[in-house]
């Protein structure tokens, strides 16, 4: 076989992620992969989560438009420079069971749930030098990744395998478990993370998991679950607790310069609670730390426009660094859906005005000029600032060191909202989104304004480069009702089983043992 599957060998994927850790280079306690008895100290298991961690982060690696394809093709992007796997999120008709995006995510899933699965069964074994508190931290963080896979893997592909144990050995006969059982294992996964994790007062690492980003995900997984009313609870736990508030208030390395409360967050040197950020839940740190940097990120990319491509333009910081429009917003999200005066929509947040910056052009430091000879699709358009990004040591722009923001109170917020609507109480979804409103400087909304879709409309305003937005309307049931309504480049080709992916045929194909059954359409 030329390629491992990710079930089929994810004994060995899944173990090879936890490199070599010894004391010191003379130390004879080789270590070159962890498995479940190797797992015995405060070290061992530290290494294990640092290598757990780095799976993490490597969510979206892999072919250059994952990121973009979880925006590209919903209501807020289409595709600008696109890549062979984005293309299928934008044309529906060509995405099938083959798709190479599916299987990176299925790979990436599994390999995180098997990692954390290791460092549950070891800390849980008896035969460790933990004490009982360290052994349930460390189930704590294991569990919350596990559930954080697991959330991933079931929003994009409904009921799949589940697996609570390490593999270490072959196995081709996974079945697909209820989306219930999965929801119901997560809810499990993040009541014990919740209760045992430290608040974000106690975390031994800045980036390591905190308390209010398991109650968070535990907020999310109950509203899948129809529960609206607990997730109220872990929401509101959140927003009364008090170590949490919104950015009011200009704050920070620029707090000087020109800018907003809002655009302060999404500065480098800004991002992470002890730089200022108080509303910072989960920060996942690129920089500063070993390893802390990808060299196949590519949000900047995908966000900032690819400018340098017009005559009389050349790569600047303050334009965002060199992006390569791997998308584009909709008209939709361009023109109609931000607001007038709302701090959201301000030119620090939003860049929607060019000007020539190459001094040997005779355009120097006039407007940039739309025209027929200029694509809009890919080079010139109105974006995010909060993937902007720019070093002098890497002008082309390799390399990403920018932090990111996973979860912040902004959202809890919203999901707040979300919860109340769904409990039928549209004054208190109103007050919760009120809060945001307050903040952004925005006219305020009444409980006669709040649905569903005015909620998502909110998220788009608020949430648009850091959540995953087609995971979000996945999430409600939306995403071809809005695709429909908001993005014609798609509209045409999305069907309703587009809801879901496809199981990756490849893993279909080697599960021999059982049948591991395909998502209706595809």
């Amino acid at each position: 076989m030329k390629r491992l599957f990710s079930l089929l060998l994810i004994g060995i994927t899944g173990m090879l992620a936890f490199n070599s850790c010894k004391k010191s280079f003379l130390d004879e306690d080789i270590r070159t992969q962890y498995t479940p008895s190797t797992l015995k100290d405060v070290l061992s298991f530290e290494a294990a989560v640092t290598g757990l961690q780095k799976i993490v982060r490597d969510q979206y690696e892999g072919d250059q438009g994952i990121i973009a394809l979880l925006q590209t093709g919903t209501d807020v992007a289409r595709n600008g420079q696109t890549t062979s796997a984005m293309a299928p999120y934008e044309t529906y008709s060509q995405l099938n069971s083959q798709d190479a995006a599916s299987l990176s995510f299925w790979r990436w899933g599994y390999q995180v749930i098997n990692a954390s699965n290791v460092i549950i069964q070891a800390a849980q074994s008896g035969n460790t030098s933990l004490t009982t508190a360290q052994a349930n931290g460390y189930v704590a963080e294991a569990k919350f990744f596990r559930a954080y896979a697991y959330n991933f893997l079931s929003t994009l592909f409904g009921g799949v395998p589940l697996i609570t144990a390490p593999i270490t050995a072959p196995k081709t006969d996974y079945v697909r478990a209820p989306l219930d059982t999965i929801i119901n294992l997560q809810i499990n996964d993040l009541n014990f993370a919740t209760a045992n994790l430290p608040d974000v007062a106690h975390v031994t690492a800045e980036g390591r998991i905190n308390s209010a980003a398991a109650a968070q995900l535990l907020a999310i997984t109950y509203l899948r679950a129809n529960k609206p009313a607990l997730a109220e609870t872990q929401l509101s736990k959140i927003i009364t607790g008090g170590a949490y508030k919104l950015v009011s208030n200009r704050y920070g390395i620029n707090s000087l310069l020109p800018g907003d409360a809002f655009s302060d967050m999404f500065i480098y040197g800004n991002m992470r609670r002890s730089q200022g950020n108080s509303e910072a839940i989960w920060v996942v740190e690129e920089a500063n730390i070993p390893g802390g940097y990808s060299p196949t990120d590519q949000h900047r990319r995908v966000w900032v426009p690819f400018y340098v491509n017009i005559p009389g333009m050349l790569v600047a910081d303050s334009l965002g660094g060199r992006g390569i429009g791997r998308i584009r917003p909709t008209n939709w999200w361009t023109y109609s859906l931000n607001l007038n005066n709302d701090m959201r929509n301000s030119r620090y947040n939003i860049q929607r005005k060019y000007y020539y910056n190459d001094p040997a052009s005779a355009n120097y430091g006039k407007p940039v000029v739309v025209t027929s000879n200029t694509d809009t699709i890919q080079n010139i358009y109105a974006h995010t600032t909060k993937w902007n990004s720019y070093t002098s040591a890497d002008p082309f722009g390799t390399i990403t060191y920018k932090d990111r923001i996973y979860m912040r109170l902004g959202e809890t917020y919203l999901l707040l909202a979300e919860a109340q609507f769904k409990q039928g109480n549209t004054a208190g979804a109103a007050a919760a989104i009120n809060m945001l409103r307050t903040r952004a400087n925005a006219p305020q909304v009444q409980a006669s304004d709040i649905d569903m879709d005015f909620i998502l409309d909110e998220r788009a305003r608020e949430l648009i480069g850091e959540e995953d937005r087609r995971i979000t309307l996945m999430r409600t049931g939306t995403l071809v009702e809005r695709v429909k309504k908001y993005n014609p480049t798609s509209a045409g080709s999305i069907k309703d089983y587009n809801m879901l992916l496809p199981i990756p045929q490849s893993e279909i194909d080697v599960n021999k043992g059982a049948a591991l059954t395909q998502n209706p359409g595809y």
